[in-house]
């Protein structure tokens, strides 16, 4: 299963839900959800990496590059050194990340006298540049009241687009191949644009590394320079 597929798939059984429960139309922050499961991971101290992708096809990527550098910064700021080649290195970090094709989205917003429905109203008809019937005042069918058909607001109902991403963080010790530490980040969002959901998820995966092994959190990566924000699940 691809990676893409696999973002679908996760989104499905398990975060959309409780993603798009923050998602809006331009929401801000940008919200992830993190899982981390680790085992002993050992002390900075001696220790050096190298970023591999866990997609071949990735080696020569120019892009993949682009965003392992943001994984070798958060991996320096920890006290880890990067290694010349993996063959050199004692820590293998395997990246992933994609995103999917995105799903259709309607929300309907409560709309104070010119919803889709109708104005302000006559009786029922409305006399709104969008009342049930066309335009201008028409006696309505369904007795008094203001607008729409007959009683109470309009309704503005708008559709986009959301789509899901993620990203993978694994690390394996050289020396025997034992796996140290698995991550994963997914988010829910109005862009489908790499170049601004991976680095966001990175600085996710990161925060507060390597975590409670098993717990997955909401991470909010607030714009500018407001702190990141933690919020336990």
């Amino acid at each position: 299963m691809s990676f893409v597929s696999r973002l679908t798939h996760r989104a499905k059984l398990v975060s959309a839900p409780l993603l798009l429960a923050g998602v809006a139309a331009c929401a801000t922050p940008f919200n992830a959800d993190v899982s981390r499961f680790q085992a002993q991971l050992p002390a900075p101290t001696g220790q050096s990496f190298a970023i591999v992708p866990e997609d071949p096809a990735l080696a020569n990527s120019l892009e993949f590059s682009t965003y392992a550098e943001r994984i070798a910064a958060e991996m320096g700021q920890l006290g880890y050194a990067r290694a010349a080649s993996p063959d050199s290195a004692t820590l293998l970090v395997r990246f992933d990340y994609g995103v999917d094709n995105g799903r259709e989205r309607v929300r309907s917003y409560p709309s104070a006298g010119f919803g889709p429905w109708g104005g302000w109203g006559g009786w029922g008809g409305g006399f709104g540049r969008f009342s049930r019937w066309g335009y201008g005042f028409h006696p309505g069918f369904y007795g008094g009241g203001w607008g729409g058909w007959g009683g109470g607001w309009g309704n503005d109902v708008r559709s986009y687009t959301i789509y899901t991403s993620g990203i993978d963080v694994k690390i394996d010790r050289v020396a025997d191949g034992q796996r140290l530490f698995e991550g994963s980040a997914q988010a829910v969002s109005t862009s489908n644009r790499l170049q601004y959901l991976v680095p966001n998820l990175v600085e996710a995966m990161f925060t507060d590394f390597p975590g409670n092994s098993g717990e997955t959190l909401r991470i909010s990566i607030a714009p500018e320079d407001q702190p990141v924000r933690r919020d336990n699940r």
